[in-house]
């Protein structure tokens, strides 16, 4: 094994590290962590961009909560949803979204330079949903940002915004959650747990303390976004957009190959794979029934509007788990199904539908606010 003690390359992890452009990121401490499993995490920084205006009442905050791989620059990978005019409006709203602890887009996570002087690596602590989201609090609370007209999020953000909406109702008028779920299936995890072990299996991962080797386990993370990225389409995408078709180049590989090579060789130039699987676990964490009675007791007891929104053909979110939110949610509008030929990608793809969706959560959360 090469061993490099400086920075690391860009063969070694596609985090955001210190001395490289912030772009439009900026940065606020929150102070350390009491996370759930007893473990603190100290001096956390949140990575974090924003849009628009906060007004004078305050009261026109809305926090986007990204998925899995995205991370603050919601532009960048949510298109077609914030600016002038847009679902997001920023000539009415003040929008925020920081990368999640665990992350490794600017936020505090594995690939950070710890207290000691080191990258955390295989020290980092297991983090949960519930832990993201103490911090999403801890980091408005820095902000000043007393309430939120509206918490959103696709996926991991869904689940985020859910936990919101039954841990603190009075700093939000609304909720909408999409493409999510009010808990982890066996399904997602048995998957989940198959790319966790394609990283852990890559002979440059070193039990999560690659950091200071000339290669990370990129190959491992590939493995994993080419799994993941299956379970985030649907089988007549891929049948229909690839079939049985060859690539047509020198390696003899099917189309569909080269489609997934290439969506795992884009994920490695902006990712971490301790993130990859920090994050994963925190998913495959998400329950929120644990300690409340269980899941039905948990969503019974949410008290404020929320808009569930579904993909019709989301193979990794299958729609009974949003039908599951909003039948048992006393306050969930009526589901919003959105047709699409993408699955659980739908939420990115399908902009004027999800777009619209985004415009009913907000209309139900100005209800509330003028209230």
């Amino acid at each position: 094994m090469t061993v490099n003690f400086g920075r690391p390359g860009e063969d070694v992890t596609g985090a955001w590290l210190e001395g490289d452009d912030p772009q439009e990121r900026k940065f606020i401490k929150i102070g350390f962590l009491l996370l759930e499993n007893g473990e603190v995490l100290p001096d956390i920084t949140i990575a974090y961009q924003s849009w628009g205006t906060l007004n004078e009442a305050g009261d026109n905050a809305i926090l986007i909560n990204h998925a899995m791989t995205g991370w603050s620059d919601v532009p960048s990978w949510w298109p077609q949803m914030v600016g002038p005019g847009l679902p997001f409006d920023t000539d009415k709203y003040f929008i925020l979204c920081p990368n999640v602890i665990g992350g490794c887009q600017g936020s505090t996570g594995p690939s950070s330079i710890a207290p000691d002087g080191k990258r955390y690596g295989s020290r980092f602590p297991i983090i949960t949903i519930r832990d993201m989201v103490n911090a999403e609090v801890a980091f408005s609370d820095a902000l000043g940002i007393k309430k939120y007209r509206l918490v959103v999020g696709p996926s991991l953000g869904g689940m985020r915004a859910l936990e919101w909406a039954i841990q603190l109702p009075e700093r939000i008028g609304a909720i909408c959650t999409i493409g999510s779920s009010a808990v982890a299936t066996g399904d997602q995890i048995g998957t989940a747990s198959i790319q966790i072990r394609a990283i852990k299996s890559d002979p440059h991962f070193n039990k999560g303390d690659y950091y200071e080797q000339n290669s990370g386990p990129n190959e491992g993370m590939g493995i994993a976004r080419r799994i993941a990225h299956l379970t985030y389409r649907t089988e007549s995408e891929m049948d229909v957009r690839f079939g049985r078709q060859l690539q047509g180049d020198e390696t003899g590989r099917f189309a569909v190959e080269s489609y997934l090579d290439h969506q795992a060789k884009k994920l490695a130039a902006r990712f971490d794979a301790n993130t990859y699987i920090a994050l994963t676990d925190a998913m495959n964490s998400h329950d929120v029934g644990r300690d409340r009675g269980g899941v039905a007791a948990a969503l019974e007891s949410i008290s404020v509007p929320v808009v569930v929104v579904s993909i019709d053909t989301d193979r990794l979110f299958p729609p009974r788990l949003q039908v599951e939110i909003s039948e048992l949610v006393p306050t969930a509008e009526p589901l919003i199904t959105i047709s699409s030929d993408f699955g659980h990608d739908g939420f990115l793809v399908e902009s004027e539908a999800v777009g619209d969706a985004v415009r009913h959560a907000l209309a139900v959360a100005a209800k509330i606010t003028l209230k």
